[in-house]
């Protein structure tokens, strides 16, 4: 639904303020985490660098702004 508005919620994790669909942190499946914190974690759990996940967000948010 393009046109839901949600409230904003603050990750825990990292602190930022979304209004997106939240994602469920993998270290406990029950938190809800920003989606940028959750593709961090899946990029992590994969041996990506934290250099190159930042590089691959910033991609991400640079061809799927809302």
């Amino acid at each position: 639904m393009k046109n839901e508005i949600r409230k904003p919620r603050i990750c825990p994790k990292c602190g930022r303020s979304y209004t997106e669909r939240p994602a469920i942190l993998r270290e406990d499946n029950e938190t809800l985490v920003c989606s940028d914190c959750a593709a961090k974690e899946a990029l992590q759990s994969i041996g990506v660098s934290a250099e190159e996940q930042e590089k691959i967000i910033s991609i991400i948010h640079r061809n799927y702004s809302d």
